[in-house]
């Protein structure tokens, strides 16, 4: 991947509505040089997809963040099982080092989001937890946060 690579990526980062002409224009190459490179880069797979941030995610749940959890002994699977039961969790990722999953979530308020902390941290098999709440969200988009 060169400099032109990441700069479209870095372009698309910011709009990923951007016409390919306006990319063209923004790297200063062809609308065929873009397309081309953008076709290569999804078939190479270094471009895996394109995602759509809902208007209904930002404003309908506002209150959004993280939560590490350690585990104890062998419950990990249980424990997932458990979490995606659980709407307000909206991704679920295991991970190494002091913390064994990261539970992204999403209420309507803080006081939803205290109660299903609590849930959480009552589940068999969780030893530890953290959570840190999103202030804004720094993208690369024309909104500098939500």
């Amino acid at each position: 991947m060169d400099d032109t690579d990441q700069k479209l990526i870095s372009a698309l980062r910011h709009n990923g509505r951007a016409t390919i002409s306006d990319l063209a224009v923004e790297l200063g190459v062809s609308r065929a040089t873009v397309r081309t490179r953008l076709e290569r880069l999804m078939q190479s797979g270094e471009i895996l997809g394109f995602s759509v941030i809902l208007r209904s995610d930002a404003f309908e749940q506002p209150v959004r963040g993280i939560m590490l959890l350690s585990i104890e002994g062998r419950g990990t699977d249980r424990i997932i099982a458990r979490l995606r039961g659980m709407p307000e969790v909206t991704a679920i990722h295991t991970t190494n080092g002091k913390w064994d999953i990261v539970a992204e979530l999403a209420t309507d308020a803080l006081s939803t989001l205290d109660g299903v902390l609590r849930n959480i941290r009552l589940i068999e098999g969780i030893s530890a937890s953290e959570t840190n709440l999103y202030l804004a969200t720094k993208r690369s988009m024309d909104r500098a946060s939500f």
